[in-house]
């Protein structure tokens, strides 16, 4: 058993050692929020956070987050995360919407680390969280938005 702090609450899984972090949080614990893309961490869309920084939860296995904290795009609830989910709101950000969980969670380690980044920042951080509607230039625009209080 594997116990962990899940958006602020102690859980345990009983799933095999290996088994990626994506799939106890989606099967096991029910929370459906991060998504499975690709499953070699190159899209970005299960994106979580570990001990406050992003990671791929596809490639993670459950032994490496035994009693350490992982956030989902459900426990997103810092002041950039608030700031960031209005922003993708106001600035219509998502069409299909499947990869804008990681692409917000993406965004709350980038504004965590660089509360005012630049276009480069920007596109430094958000590189390799793929989004297939190329909603790229209203993610950075939100992105700006929640970085300035709610103004580009």
């Amino acid at each position: 058993m594997i116990e962990f702090e899940l958006n602020g609450q102690a859980v345990t899984s009983e799933s095999p050692a290996d088994t990626p972090l994506l799939w106890v949080i989606r099967d096991e614990l029910k929370l459906k929020g991060t998504k499975f893309g690709c499953g070699i961490a190159m899209c970005g869309a299960c994106t979580v956070h570990l001990d406050g920084n992003a990671l791929r939860s596809c490639i993670i296995p459950l032994s490496a987050v035994e009693n350490r904290s992982v956030t989902t795009i459900e426990g997103l609830d810092t002041d950039a995360g608030k700031a960031l989910q209005s922003a993708w709101v106001e600035e219509q950000v998502p069409q299909c919407g499947y990869c804008q969980s990681g692409q917000i969670m993406q965004a709350a380690d980038l504004l965590k680390d660089k509360p005012n980044p630049s276009d480069a920042d920007i596109d430094a951080a958000m590189n390799g969280n793929l989004c297939r509607c190329m909603a790229y230039t209203r993610i950075r625009k939100a992105i700006k938005s929640a970085a300035n209080g709610g103004e580009v």
